[in-house]
């Protein structure tokens, strides 16, 4: 199969890699440039709990200024392995998705333990740190990266995947989601979807780009992309 991932290619090179292993035809196309905002001399020290709903928020994390044994919460195993590869030892993964990230926090940690401090991007698709403050949970949010849409110029990459439309495409968020469609309407290619299986993280994603005919739509959570392969 011919499969299109869209994330940054450092968030997704393992996955491109894996997948040319099985035998699939990859091609990569990063719809959001990620960039890092800056918090000079913030007080970790005031929180009892990280939270990351991204590995984004990982990415451009301050550590230097963090105790490596605060708890923290992740969203999905694969966050909670690159949490654990810059030196935390308590982390406590969810299962995939936002409503299993919130589950396993009101699990693991009680309204009165201390204060939380929710680490995000910019843009995100579901206020956690509101939604803990209507239970009873003290919450800071921290916004340590912001995305940009990609310009997509490259003439080349465009020719090519008109050549051959991949079966599979996986789109990451709503912003992503939105990306993509400028990108498909821009380079000429709304109608040339109908074979091609969506795979979207998150139903807000996949509305974005209903507009779009294609074979199936699928939801899906992070870690989850191998498995869908075999879906279809």
């Amino acid at each position: 199969m011919h499969i299109l991932l869209t994330r940054p290619i450092d968030d997704c090179i393992e996955m491109i890699e894996k997948f040319k292993s099985l035998g699939h035809d990859v091609s990569h196309l990063a719809l959001l440039n990620i960039e890092k905002v800056n918090h000079e001399n913030f007080n970790y020290d005031s929180y009892d709990a990280l939270i990351f709903s991204s590995s984004n928020s990982i990415k451009f994390l301050d550590i230097k200024n963090i105790n490596k044994d605060i708890k923290c919460f992740s969203v999905g195993s694969a966050t909670e392995r690159k949490i654990r590869a810059l030196g935390f030892q308590n982390v406590i993964p969810a299962e995939g998705s936002v409503n299993s990230l919130i589950e396993i926090i009101q699990n693991n940690f009680d309204t009165s333990d201390g204060k939380l401090l929710y680490i995000s991007g910019q843009t995100i698709a579901y206020e956690l740190d509101k939604d803990l403050k209507n239970k009873g949970y003290n919450i800071d949010r921290l916004i340590n990266y912001k995305t940009s849409h990609n310009d997509f110029n490259d003439i080349n990459f465009i020719k090519e995947l008109k050549k051959k439309i991949p079966n599979i495409v996986y789109i990451y968020s709503e912003n992503s989601a939105k990306s993509f469609l400028k990108f498909i309407n821009n380079s000429g290619l709304k109608d040339d979807w109908m074979d091609t299986n969506l795979m979207c993280m998150g139903e807000k994603a996949s509305i974005i780009l209903n507009e779009i005919k294609w074979k199936k739509i699928f939801l899906f959570n992070p870690g989850e992309e191998e498995f869908l392969l075999y879906k279809i």
